[in-house]
């Protein structure tokens, strides 16, 4: 059901960033967008709906279980429950939202949200690879309750897609009322903001009188610094789901056993005593560079046309997902998790792409006709020659795009 709506909404999604581009290009916003960060949140937004597809094969197994055999009472899937359920998931999500910056284990999940320095459409699909599983047992209360597993899971669709429009410059304060009651994209500005004063503020996802409650609210005054304390510096979606967890597990050598465990748990930045304490937020400072690192155009564009192919996989897979079986799944995992990868290499010209691409060029050509051949034989012979003069293609334009690369370079 979740994964029918979020494949529904695609289109709409990459409609409404071609929109805002407009927009801001109206308001004279030519750099709410950078092709090299934009592709990076929607490469990270991929597989974050790959994973998803069987992340929720777990999830929804544990929820049947505790629906089943451990809830009281069943509840009706009716209107009336939906929105309650509504209100109940938001509730839970605020605490699971805030602990995520609040606890380090957790930190280094939802970092990859944060870690854009842009704020655009294209950031709220910017999300982590494995966070949803790792906060499931947050809103285990839900089916304690009695709330049908349908009902969960259109709830939790319904929640994140509100959450797409508030990612967004183009939209200023809304009418009093509103940003008193519901989450905005003045309130989420400031949520991804790294000025001191905005660090771990409006943790709401529909509603912000969570934050009101709770002590966690703060309006937005100045103008906001997106990204992360520590800069990411990389377009390499693995990096940005892990970069964190790797930093974390550098410092335990120096660590004694005990302070390793608390590291675990303890507020993102912090450090034992004798490794100089805590880190202090510290203002932005005004020279701050963004990164930049970008390939010629030709391999922009080679990127730009390797996203077009990896949505329309990814389409397929999620309708077609059902009917695969386990081998194909996983050997569809790890092609989209190559390419995924790939593409962010090339963004920052390395080398070690070279002969990667042209091997997964070979292996996308061997699964697609693979899997065409053993599901859908009809036509076959067209699938050959159609898919074999597209993958010389791409690996045309991949070596001229390359040649151009290093030639620029020197």
């Amino acid at each position: 059901m979740k994964t029918l709506i979020f494949l529904g909404a695609i289109p709409f999604f990459l409609l409404l960033i071609g929109i805002e581009l407009y927009i801001g290009r109206r308001q004279g916003k030519f750099k709410l967008f950078r092709l090299n960060d934009t592709l990076t949140n929607l490469n990270i937004g991929i597989g974050n709906q790959v994973f998803n597809l069987f992340a929720e094969i777990a999830m929804l197994g544990a929820y049947f279980l505790l629906f089943t055999h451990l809830a009281p009472w069943q509840l009706p899937i009716n209107l009336w429950t939906g929105l309650v359920a509504v209100l109940l998931f938001d509730f839970l999500f605020y605490w699971a939202h805030r602990w995520s910056h609040e606890i380090n284990f957790w930190w280094g999940a939802h970092v990859v949200h944060h870690s854009s320095e842009e704020y655009n459409l294209s950031v709220a699909l910017r999300q982590s690879w494995f966070h949803n599983l790792i906060a499931f047992f947050i809103f285990i209360p839900l089916p304690l309750l009695g709330f049908h597993p349908t009902t969960f899971f259109v709830a939790g669709a319904l929640h994140t897609l509100y959450q797409f429009w508030i990612h967004t410059k183009t939209i200023g304060k809304l009418p009093r009322w509103f940003e008193a009651i519901f989450n905005t994209p003045s309130h989420h500005r400031v949520h991804h903001g790294v000025n001191p004063q905005y660090i771990d503020k409006n943790h709401g996802g529909v509603l912000i009188i969570w934050d009101r409650l709770f002590g966690s609210f703060a309006p937005e005054e100045e103008e906001v610094v997106y990204g992360i304390t520590e800069p990411l510096k990389s377009w390499n979606p693995l990096w940005a789901n892990f970069h964190y967890y790797v930093d974390m597990v550098k410092l335990w050598p120096q660590m004694r056993w005990q302070d390793c465990l608390r590291s675990i748990v303890a507020r993102p930045g912090w450090r034992p005593a004798y490794l100089g304490g805590p880190i202090e937020v510290k203002r932005p400072s005004p020279d701050r560079r963004k990164y930049n690192v970008q390939p010629p155009k030709s391999l922009n564009l080679y990127v730009l046309g390797q996203f077009g192919l990896v949505l329309a996989g990814l389409c397929a897979f999620m309708y077609h997902f059902e009917d695969l079986t386990w081998t194909f799944r996983v050997v569809f995992l790890g092609v989209m998790m190559l390419s995924l990868v790939l593409g962010g290499g090339i963004l920052e010209n390395k080398s070690w792409v070279v002969p990667m691409e042209y091997l997964r060029l070979g292996i996308v050509l061997a699964a697609v006709n693979s899997l065409y051949y053993l599901h859908y034989f009809d036509w076959f012979v067209i699938m050959v020659v159609g898919s074999g003069l597209g993958f010389l293609v791409l690996n045309a334009w991949f070596t001229f795009g390359w040649r151009q690369a290093r030639f620029s370079n020197g």
